[in-house]
């Protein structure tokens, strides 16, 4: 640990992609950069080749260490986190899921509760070098007050670390009723996203134009999920860029999971990524709950990974992100609200590798750009020092271990990297057996 206020970080490897405003060439053939970087007042003065002079300024040799920006998690589900020992999902499917979630909520999500699961995500989260995230709140009646203001609490608590978003989750449908009106109305008072689940049905036409025009009236930014499914027939996607499209929407809109693209013929999949491309619309892959859910037939391999097409979307300019979701809740059994994570299993799922491409971008850079968060996801001059620190030099050994041992600089100083101990939830956890 450096006491100085002015330090090196020297001799370190940077994705190229994650530098910005700085003319160095990569050394690798993974687009690494061999560089210095100087830190000053919590703040990166410099960035410059690497260079085996002895600095005059006290530094830190990270021997070929990759550095990465804090991480941005822009899908999570932090109100359903850590219930899965109180409320497990032994079918694993998406329809018990939905009905174990339902009937915990019912028992259980009173303030203390949601509190206190919430923030034991956000502290493993912030230990392990996430920087901000966006969370979907379940919104259905009384519980969207209840949620939004554990909510709030929690974003003034820790708003020194972590910046935080919210997300209102419902079913379409909702927002056609004098509920859904002020649901719109109390996500603005907040000043947050506006956001739910779209399913095919008759009405969806008129479900989308009703949350666009709620959206444009309000100001806000819409967040979907859509098509988590594998049904071919599944065309939420597309129909949300059409409205979006119809609406001349301005504002950000974000579409999360829309597995059912990877499963669609080749003429309907270029259809809808040109209109998602023309609807600006950004795409969030949810690998690792989706893998978990979807394809599951007791005692049967599965045979689909679960994730949408993101190469070709990617290819046609379209930003992906990808992201957490859910974390040991009936939804996903496993789960640490990890960045690296994150980042690994969908190099694993969607074939990231050989080669890399800029990839890494999409657990920082990207989703900083679709939060509105344009500080944070890169590395350059004139910045805060928020980065996280890996022994690993090269990306094969970054995605081969855990990274237990990485170290998280927040505004220049190394944090404590202790993970919560899951005792803290004991009591409400399993409280019901009691």
């Amino acid at each position: 640990m450096i006491d100085n206020d002015r330090f090196w970080l020297k001799n370190a490897h940077i994705p190229l992609c994650l530098l910005e405003n700085v003319a160095i060439k990569p050394q690798t053939r993974e687009q690494l950069c061999h560089v210095d970087i100087e830190i000053n007042q919590n703040k990166i003065i410099s960035i410059i080749p690497h260079t085996s002079n002895v600095s005059e300024s006290p530094y830190i040799d990270v021997k070929k260490g990759i550095i990465f920006p804090c991480f941005i998690d822009s899908h999570t589900h932090l109100d359903k986190g850590h219930i899965w020992e109180r409320s497990p999902n032994l079918s694993a499917t998406f329809e018990e899921a939905l009905n174990t979630v339902k009937k915990d909520a019912q028992n259980n999500w009173k303030p203390e509760d949601i509190y206190r699961r919430m923030d034991f995500g956000l502290q493993s989260s912030y230990a392990q070098g996430t920087i901000a995230i966006r969370t979907h709140l379940d919104a259905f009646g009384e519980q969207a007050n209840i949620s939004f203001k554990v909510f709030e609490k929690l974003k003034n608590k820790w708003q020194d670390k972590l910046t935080l978003q919210a997300v209102s989750l419902v079913s379409l449908d909702y927002f056609l009723s004098k509920e859904g009106e002020k649901l719109a109305d109390l996500v603005a008072s907040y000043g947050q996203i506006l956001g739910g689940v779209a399913y095919m049905n008759p009405q969806l036409d008129q479900e989308l134009d009703r949350v666009f025009t709620l959206a444009k009236e309000r100001n806000l930014d819409l967040d979907f999920h859509a098509d988590e499914t594998l049904d071919p027939d599944s065309i939420c996607l597309k129909k949300i860029a059409e409205t979006a499209i119809k609406h001349k929407f301005n504002n950000k809109i974000t579409c999360g999971h829309c597995c059912s693209l990877s499963q669609q013929n080749t003429e309907l999949v270029q259809e809808t990524i040109e209109l998602v491309q023309e609807a600006n619309i950004s795409i969030i892959s949810l690998p690792m709950c989706n893998l978990y859910l979807q394809d599951r037939t007791l005692k049967t391999t599965p045979k689909w990974r679960g994730v949408t097409d993101v190469h070709q979307l990617k290819k046609q300019g379209i930003p992906v992100a990808f992201a957490s979701d859910n974390c040991r809740d009936p939804f996903y059994g496993f789960g640490n609200h990890d960045g690296l994570e994150v980042l690994k299993e969908s190099v694993r799922i969607c074939h990231l590798d050989t080669n890399y491409d800029d990839w890494v971008s999409s657990i920082n850079k990207v989703p900083a750009q679709l939060m509105n968060l344009t500080k944070l996801g890169k590395i350059n001059v004139g910045i805060d020092a928020d980065l996280v620190i890996f022994k690993a030099r090269y990306f094969s050994e970054l995605f081969a271990r855990p990274q237990s041992d990485r170290q998280v600089m927040r505004k220049g100083k190394l944090i404590d990297t202790t993970l919560p101990d899951y005792s803290q939830l004991d009591d409400l956890i399993f409280s019901y057996q009691s």
